[in-house]
């Protein structure tokens, strides 16, 4: 079996379905953790911008799951607390994975299995890391610059920043039409020197590198799926 990831977005609108869903930080980690078939799994809010952002984004949330394969993974997603949160969102949006490449660790864990081969596809990146305390002013100076270029690159289908710890534990997530373009960000302006200030400033206490090949998705996010900027490049 090839090993699934899953990514479930959830945008709501409201007083109380934003307060549901931030209530649902706490209360949904029971449910998850005995879901059937799930393997490693967080629960995440999002900030505002492109990327790593501190300020919060009260109204969209996110479920990161692994799953044995993508039967199952497409089946759980529509079950139990998934269920929940689709019922009291309005708009949700899943999009389902497989590993190409992943080093790193994410709360001492190395949670994606690396089961397909590099092609010349679509391609979602994810970045993980845990910031440093000392130097959180250093790292937030630097992200704007690099918010700001991922925000305007037209070769993005997808991008958001996620995280389970405000400031702190940040994810970023983004899809790109193929490694090219997505190296051809990763390499040049802010982005690149972040990458040098991290090496040589030891930014992050943990983190984690991982690109996936897309295999598919459920739902909408603005009004359509993301891909279908894929299909039109």
């Amino acid at each position: 079996m090839t090993q699934t990831v899953s990514l479930s977005f959830y945008r709501f609108s409201g007083f109380a379905g934003r307060v549901w869903a931030l209530m649902m930080m706490g209360a949904a980690r029971r449910p998850l953790a005995r879901m059937p078939d799930i393997g490693f799994w967080k629960l995440c809010g999002s900030g505002t911008g492109e990327g790593f952002t501190p300020v919060p984004n009260t109204g969209v949330y996110a479920i990161l799951a692994t799953w044995p394969d993508a039967e199952t993974a497409r089946a759980r997603t529509q079950e139990g607390i998934f269920a929940r949160y689709t019922r009291r969102a309005d708009e949700n949006w899943t999009v389902f994975l497989t590993t190409q490449t992943a080093r790193g660790q994410w709360s001492g864990q190395a949670p994606f299995e690396v089961s397909t081969p590099e092609t010349t596809g679509p391609l979602a990146a994810l970045t993980r890391a845990t910031i440093k305390p000392r130097i959180l002013t250093r790292f937030w100076g630097r992200v704007p610059n690099i918010s700001a270029m991922i925000g305007t690159d037209p070769n993005v289908a997808f991008k958001i920043g996620i995280g389970e710890v405000p400031m702190l534990h940040q994810v970023t997530f983004s899809i790109w039409p193929s490694e090219r373009a997505m190296a051809a960000f990763a390499r040049t302006g802010p982005h690149a020197e972040a990458i040098r200030a991290v090496r040589d400033e030891g930014w992050f206490r943990e983190e984690l590198y991982a690109r996936f090949a897309v295999h598919s998705d459920r739902g909408t996010w603005n009004g359509s799926s993301p891909l279908k900027k894929l299909e039109a490049a």
